[in-house]
């Protein structure tokens, strides 16, 4: 089974395109990770922050394969520690692709958060939506490592 990372925008900043990409080359072929950065919706003066969000919400549901198991980044998810994750992130990819969510600069609509079949919460802080992919993309590999053993982890 595959991951899907499905966002908003371009990653801008230098050092972020090179965490992920590091990351992303050690990933074991068996993980296969893809990015779908889709466009982002821009903020009208005449726009409300909700208006935007629901624009954002209609893009991102078009990029949902209805068959994958959706992980929506929010910072009212759940949190786990990296054991626990690595081994949620296992059992879902025996049965299914995953597709992790991360909103743009205002967060996920509504319509996002409840077509997700989980919350995922990084931390009570909220992050910058482009270093949270890094972040992502980390505790991935760190997944892959706890449950093959290796020692990235330990």
């Amino acid at each position: 089974m595959s991951i899907r990372i499905i966002c908003l925008g371009k990653t801008r900043e230098s050092w972020i395109k090179q965490g992920i990409a590091e990351y992303q080359k050690r990933l074991n072929p068996g993980w296969k990770v893809e990015w779908q950065e889709l466009r982002d919706v821009s903020l009208k003066e005449t726009d409300s922050i909700e208006k935007v969000k629901g624009r954002e919400a209609e893009v991102i549901r078009k990029a949902i394969p209805d068959t994958d198991y959706v992980i929506a980044l929010d910072e009212r998810g759940k949190s786990y520690d990296s054991i626990s994750f690595a081994h949620l992130i296992r059992g879902v990819m025996q049965d299914k692709s995953i597709a992790f969510i991360i909103g743009g600069v205002y967060g996920l609509d509504k319509a996002i958060i409840d077509r997700a079949d989980m919350h995922l919460s990084f931390s009570a802080f909220t992050f910058p939506h482009q270093l949270i992919r890094l972040i992502l993309i980390e505790q991935l590999y760190r997944c892959q490592t706890i449950v093959s053993g290796k020692t990235y982890h330990y």
